[in-house]
C-alpha cells in the first residue's frame, strides 16, 4: 500500500488524491465531497483548519486537488461504508498516529539539558557546513520534491538523471513508475502520489509518480557525494 500519511508545513496529512485512490473513488466526487462538508459546517474557517488546497500536474497542466489533516479525513471517512473502508480507515488512523509522533519533541527541562543541546546542534553545523549551501536551498524545505527538480539542480535531465539512479541500483521501473529497489524501501526516503488523467479513449485513470521526501533528499545527497556526484551548487569552476 502506498505512504497513506505524509508530512506538510509540519503537519500529517492525507490528500484528496491518495484518499480516492486508497478507497476506490473517483477523484472528482471526493472533492465534491469536502467541498459539501466545508459548505455544510457553515464555517469556512472550520473548513480551513481541516482542508488546504493544493494542486497536482498532469500533463503539463495543473488541477485542483484538496490536503487533510485527521480531522479532515476523519469528518470525510464518516461515509465511507463495508469492510474493506474499514480496514482502510484502521491504516490511516494508524500511520497518523506514527507520522504524528515523529514530529513530536522533548523540550530541555534544565539548563544543563539545554547547554548540552545547545552544544550537539553547534557541533553537528560544524560537521555539516561544507554542504550548508546546498542543504539550505534544496534539503531544508521539508515537503515533498519530484526527481526532475533534483536532477536539475544537479545538471541533468529528468531521463539521465533517472538513468543514473537505475544504473547505481537505486530505482528500477515498473511500468511508467520508477520505484525503489527492495534494500532501500521501506525507509521514507520516497512517497508515491497518484495523480488523476484522461486517456485517449476517454476514461478516467490514477498513475502514480514517485516524489522524495526529505530524508530521501538527504539520503541521494550523501549516496551520490560518495561516488563524486556532486550538485551544481557545489561543483567546482
Amino acid at each position: 500500500m502506498d505512504e497513506l500519511v505524509i508530512m506538510k508545513d509540519k503537519q500529517a496529512v492525507t490528500s484528496s488524491l491518495q484518499v480516492a485512490q486508497t478507497f476506490g473513488k473517483r477523484h472528482d466526487h471526493v472533492t465534491r465531497d469536502i467541498e459539501e462538508l466545508i459548505a455544510q459546517s457553515g464555517s469556512p474557517k472550520l473548513g480551513n483548519e481541516m482542508f488546504a488546497t493544493g494542486a497536482y500536474e498532469n500533463r503539463g497542466k495543473q488541477y485542483p486537488m484538496y490536503y487533510m489533516n485527521r480531522d479532515g479525513f476523519t469528518l470525510l471517512a464518516m461515509g465511507f461504508t463495508g469492510d474493506k473502508a474499514l480496514q482502510f480507515k484502521l491504516q490511516y488512523i494508524k500511520e497518523f498516529n506514527e507520522m504524528e509522533q515523529q514530529v513530536k519533541f522533548q523540550i530541555p527541562a534544565t539548563l544543563p539539558e539545554a547547554l548540552r543541546l545547545a552544544a550537539d546542534q553547534a557541533e553537528k553545523i560544524s560537521v555539516l557546513q561544507p554542504k550548508a549551501d546546498y542543504t539550505d536551498k534544496m534539503l531544508a524545505n521539508p515537503g515533498l520534491e519530484t526527481t526532475s527538480v533534483i536532477a536539475k539542480n544537479y545538471g541533468y535531465s529528468t531521463r539521465e538523471f533517472n538513468k543514473l539512479l537505475h544504473g547505481l541500483g537505486i530505482q528500477y521501473k515498473q511500468g511508467k513508475t520508477w520505484l525503489l529497489y527492495a534494500k532501500y524501501q521501506d525507509k521514507g526516503y520516497t512517497h508515491i502520489e497518484p495523480y488523476e488523467y484522461t486517456n485517449s479513449d476517454g476514461i478516467d485513470k490514477v498513475r502514480n509518480t514517485m516524489k522524495w521526501t526529505q530524508k530521501g533528499q538527504e539520503f541521494l545527497y550523501s549516496f551520490l557525494k560518495s561516488k563524486g556526484i556532486l550538485p551544481r551548487i557545489e561543483q567546482t569552476a
